[in-house]
């Protein structure tokens, strides 16, 4: 069950992060369920930020999800 989990997590590592193998097995499980969880439910922004010049500018420079 170990091995099915894991690979099921590389690969969604690899596809979803850009992880390559060796990237993935050195995470920590705390580090990899953080990313997930960013992931799943990004922050929202505050309502004076959102929407603004630099905001956009910065989110398009960091397209992290």
């Amino acid at each position: 069950m170990f091995v099915e989990a894991a690979q099921r997590l590389a690969g969604l590592a690899g596809a979803l992060l850009g992880w390559r193998p060796d990237e993935f097995w050195r995470a920590t499980p705390e580090e990899l369920a953080g990313v997930i969880a960013a992931l799943a439910s990004p922050p929202d922004l505050p309502p004076d930020l959102a929407g603004t010049p630099d905001i956009d500018r910065l989110m398009e420079m960091f397209p992290d999800g």
